[in-house]
């Protein structure tokens, strides 16, 4: 999903379409769209099932005060009664919301279902079957129509699945229920403007349990900031027209920095006795301050010129042992539209496989076990105990455990990645 990134859909937020990235350890709730209908390992009940609701008395008591906000919002009437014509909460989106899977896969094998020869193929095949479209929004927005393609692949598998369920219905739950109510509230009047504008019917109105619709999984409030009508029938349709989806992310992305021709970084090598400390997305240095430290390009080739005052950091998405990266500016870019330093690594790299380039040199190690959602929960709960400030037990890995982590293995001599595995945790349990 792209829009501005949503504070608590830290769990590959925005639960996009793209089921795969939500499995991932690193995802977060992405800014554009959600996870498809079902977060990873969570099948939804059926409607009607044990996962009961309040009583329709208590959702009428809040449809009521809601009404009168989104009316405040610039909803009118005629709008929001039409809209919210029989809507019931969705006992499937209240489970969906507050489930934790306990296991998440690993990054690379997240990277092999995001880059199958199906989906390589099927992009190669559409960017030659939408060249023109491509041409047009490419001149007018500056994003490498690779890219935008890769992200169309992985929100929803290049439209093919945008979602089933009522996005009204969903937020309306969100709103109502739940841990995710102000989210919920904001992209429900978001929603009814969009009815309201005439782009879309209500009922039509279809996507993900977290409301992210349409082919690019857009957010009701990223679409109402940036979808555009590209093919000039006077709607903005993500659900149905290539030219708006691919139009709209273009116009996201470009909105968000991103810099006509610019590469998104490299595979790297590092030195001998890096201090890996500094491979974290929030140290930044100079591509030619990279360099001079001994970073190398894995292929052994020069970094091209031009790039030399870039301000680029070094990325490990499984720790010390497995593939580096130097990524740069337009590698940030894609953190816009979603969180996940995972997803970005995958857009990038899907685009680079549509031109017969994005393999990794590198190996992972697959001998590495993601740590499930308590044993995260147990880290972070030691590493405080400690001293070490993770920003609380969530089960969530972000900047401050990471912070904290590496803090920790700077102590006990190991390398200081940042990165959680069994072997920390134990050596955190004093075994």
């Amino acid at each position: 999903m792209p829009a501005s990134i949503l504070p608590g859909f830290r769990s590959r937020a925005r639960l996009s379409l793209r089921s795969a990235v939500t499995a991932v350890a690193l995802v977060g709730f992405s800014v554009t769209g959600c996870a498809a209908n079902v977060p990873p390992g969570v099948p939804l009940p059926p409607p009607g099932s044990a996962a009961a609701l309040a009583d329709d008395t208590e959702f009428a008591g809040w449809l009521t005060g809601f009404r009168e906000a989104a009316l405040k919002a610039g909803v009118a009437p005629q709008t929001f009664d039409r809209s919210m014509r029989g809507v019931r909460p969705d006992p499937r989106v209240v489970e969906a919301n507050e489930s934790q899977p306990e296991f998440t896969r690993p990054v690379w094998e997240y990277l092999e279902g995001a880059l199958s020869d199906t989906r390589v193929a099927r992009g190669k095949a559409l960017l030659t079957e939408n060249k023109a479209l491509l041409d047009r929004i490419e001149e007018a927005y500056g994003v490498d129509r690779h890219v935008l393609v890769a992200i169309w692949g992985l929100e929803s598998n290049y439209g093919s699945f945008q979602g089933t369920m009522s996005v009204v219905r969903s937020l309306a739950t969100l709103g109502y229920k739940g841990r995710r109510q102000d989210y919920g509230r904001t992209q429900l009047i978001a929603a009814l403007q969009i009815v309201q504008r005439g782009d879309i019917e209500p009922e039509r109105m279809l996507g993900s349990w977290a409301g992210a619709m349409g082919q690019t999984q857009f957010i009701p409030t990223t679409y109402n900031a940036h979808a555009v009508d590209f093919d000039g029938n006077g709607k903005r349709d993500i659900w149905n027209s290539h030219a708006d989806a691919l139009a709209s992310a273009g116009h996201y992305l470009q909105n968000s920095g991103w810099r006509r021709g610019g590469v998104w970084g490299y595979e790297v090598k590092l030195p001998q006795g890096f201090e890996f400390a500094e491979a974290d997305m929030s140290v930044s240095k100079t591509q030619a301050e990279w360099i001079k430290a001994g970073v190398a390009r894995i292929d052994g080739r020069p970094f091209p010129g031009g790039e030399a005052d870039e301000n680029s950091s070094i990325f490990l998405p499984s720790g010390h042992r497995g593939p580096a990266f130097l990524v740069m500016h337009n590698f940030r870019t894609i953190l816009a539209y979603n969180a996940s330093t995972s997803y970005a690594l995958a857009v990038h790299l899907l685009a680079d496989r549509y031109k017969g380039r994005g393999e990794i040199a590198a190996s992972w190690p697959r001998g590495d076990r993601p740590l499930g959602r308590s044993e995260r929960h147990d880290l972070q709960r030691l590493l405080t105990e400690r001293g070490y400030d993770t920003g609380g037990v969530d089960g969530i890995i972000g900047f401050n455990t990471r912070k904290a982590i590496r803090a920790y293995q700077v102590t006990v001599g190991m390398p200081a990645d940042g990165y959680p595995t069994p072997e920390l945790l134990e050596k955190l349990r004093g075994r």
